[in-house]
């Protein structure tokens, strides 16, 4: 854990010191595209689908159009069939690519007496212990009662240590993650006329390792039966995609140098 926490450190002042200083310009080279969940580990349960299938369906399409649309920039899914990627790898993968952008594609669920809930939402990491709130997160219960989670030790939410530079880290990109974040939100109501649910800040493990500009993105609720129709559907899928390539194209047009 210690010589973990000395190389995020390490790579923190590395990149402070080589940074606008030294006239180096930010420009958007890899992009991580994470499909949620996968294997024997299916998400949230629809009427007709499970949250694995339509978030690959939907992260596969993303990324076919956004290297048709940006064919200089590398595009790196984190799966492309049905297969449990463990959580800690899934931003491992970006931060082991030096990725500019990871985003995760999720479906949101409400328990089975509420069918009516339906919008989009938004997710930037919140650097900070795992508190009670954020241990009953829909996205955090998974990785929490998976059997493996404390043999891993990838990554301790209790250790102050590791805290620090996690959020040290934090502070460079959470900027950049919000100005992403509103933009996808935007891009959902405005264009699509989807429920705005808005852009959140939570303590989601999925995100906590990630050292770069990061999102979750929860595209509609599963249990709602219309939303999960339409996020089954090919117009749904192509709304979604281009809600979530329009808002690429916006923030590398406000934060690029």
């Amino acid at each position: 854990m210690f010589k973990n926490a000395r190389f995020l450190l390490v790579n923190l002042l590395f990149l402070l010191l080589i940074g606008p200083a030294h006239g180096q310009t930010y420009k958007i080279r890899t992009i991580v595209i994470d499909a949620g969940h996968g294997g024997v580990k299916p998400g949230a349960q629809g009427s007709r689908a499970y949250e694995k299938d339509i978030t690959l369906q939907v992260a596969l399409k993303l990324g076919k159009k956004l290297q048709a649309e940006f064919p200089n920039i590398r595009i790196i899914q984190t799966r492309k069939t049905d297969v449990d990627v463990d959580w800690y790898k899934r931003a491992g993968i970006a931060n082991d690519a030096k990725a500019d952008l990871f985003i995760s594609i999720h479906c949101n669920s409400m328990p089975n007496k509420d069918k009516k809930t339906r919008g989009t939402e938004t997710f930037v990491g919140a650097y900070r212990r795992i508190n009670e709130m954020d241990k009953g997160l829909k996205e955090n219960e998974e990785i929490l009662n998976d059997k493996n989670y404390n043999k891993t030790k990838a990554y301790d939410p209790t250790d102050p240590q590791e805290l620090i530079l996690l959020s040290l880290y934090k502070s460079l990109y959470r900027a950049k993650s919000l100005v992403l974040a509103k933009l996808i939100q935007k891009n959902y109501t405005e264009v699509n006329k989807r429920v705005n649910r808005g852009v959140k800040e939570q303590g989601l493990l999925i995100l906590q390792r990630a050292a770069l500009p990061s999102v979750l993105t929860e595209i509609g609720f599963i249990s709602n039966v219309e939303e999960e129709n339409y996020m089954l559907s090919d117009e749904g899928q192509e709304e979604i995609t281009s809600a979530i390539i329009n808002a690429i194209k916006q923030y590398k047009k406000e934060v690029e140098n």
